[in-house]
This record gives C-alpha cells, structure tokens and sequence, in this order.
C-alpha cells in the first residue's frame, strides 16, 4: 500500500461532494476546470480511482525479461551456421538467407533485439511514470483535504450550492484533474516516442 492507496478512502467523499455541488451549480463561466474536462474527460472521482488502478508492480519485471529476450535474439543470430564446406547456388541461398535472419535478429537498425531493448526502455519508463503519477496524486489529495475548499464544502451545505460552495468545488475539482492532466499528458508522450521502436508485447 502506497501514499494514494491510504489518501485515497479519505479524499473520495470530499471529490464526491464537490461533484454534487458541480452537478447542481455548475463551474463559473471560463473557469479553468472546463479545459480540464476536456483534457481528462472524466470527473474527479473517476480520474483519482483511474489513477490509482495504475499497478506499477505488473511492469517491475518487465524490461529485465524483455532485455533476456534480446540477449536470446543476438545469441541465436550468432549461432546460425555459415555453409562451411558446402558450395553452390543451394549454398549461397542459404547463406543469403542466414544473413538475413541474423540481420532480423539482432544488429543494428530495425532488428529484433533492438526492438526489445527500446520495448523494454519503455517498461522500465512507463514502471517509474506510474510510480510518479501516484505519488503525485497522492500529494494533491493530502493538499485537497487541508484546503480552504475543503472546508467551504464540508460546511453545512446550501440547497441550491451557493456561489462561494460552487466556487470551491471547482477550484478543487480543476487543482486534481490538472495534475492528472499534466501526468497523462506525459505517458503520452512517452508512448508516442516510442511507437515506432518498439515491439507489441504483452506486458
């Protein structure tokens, strides 16, 4: 159990009821809340508990096995045997072809076993990205509930929201969905530098 996973139980009823006050009152026109939702396209409790479905322990392994795969790709690619003392035009095909599956398997290039290393640089950046993004929102919730807003909507509540209760749960509301803005906006990032290196594998 981590900082969210302990943060987390306490801060959902708070994210909850500025939900209901949202869903009552709405956010002041031009508030930055609105751009979040566009980004996130989820409201806050959804965006906290999709955060905290990141399981980093399912990628800790990953790059270790993925880098094996490669030593195993460079390993046959040097064990594929040259014709030796067969000759002729079977001879040369086959060597043709031999250089061109251990060229496939590792090498320079588009080769396999560059493939798994870039794939399994991709693990080891996605397993820190999740570590990080938790922690983040981990830090944002413990400030959440220390806040002004917090406490503007724990008060008794007005029916209909009052402005001052509007206001605060879409301050709270914007100060959580721009950290999980900002922390997908990395993952991304890292997904779209690596789409053309890396090899579909199951992780």
């Amino acid at each position: 159990m981590d900082q969210l996973d302990q943060v987390l139980g306490t801060a959902t009823p708070l994210l909850l009821r500025a939900e209901e006050v949202l869903d009552a009152a709405g956010a002041p026109i031009g508030h930055p809340l609105w751009g979040h939702l566009r980004r996130v396209r989820l409201m806050p409790v959804d965006a906290a508990h999709a955060v905290a479905g990141l399981r980093p322990s399912a990628l800790a392994d990953a790059s270790t096995e993925l880098r094996a795969g490669a030593r195993v790709c460079t390993d046959v690619a040097g064990s594929l045997p040259p014709p030796g003392d067969w000759e002729g035009d079977a001879a040369d095909a086959y060597d043709d072809q031999r250089r061109r599956t251990a060229a496939d398997l590792a090498g320079p290039g588009d080769s396999l076993d560059e493939r798994l290393e870039a794939t399994a640089d991709l693990a080891t950046a996605l397993h820190e990205w999740m570590i990080r993004t938790r922690d983040n929102l981990a830090s944002v919730l413990a400030e959440v509930l220390t806040s002004a807003e917090a406490v503007t909507l724990t008060v008794p509540a007005s029916h209909p929201p009052s402005i001052a209760e509007a206001r605060a749960a879409a301050d709270l509301a914007a100060h959580v969905l721009h950290a999980v803005a900002t922390d997908y906006a990395e993952a991304e990032d890292l997904l779209h530098a690596s789409q053309d290196l890396t090899v579909p594998v199951a992780l």
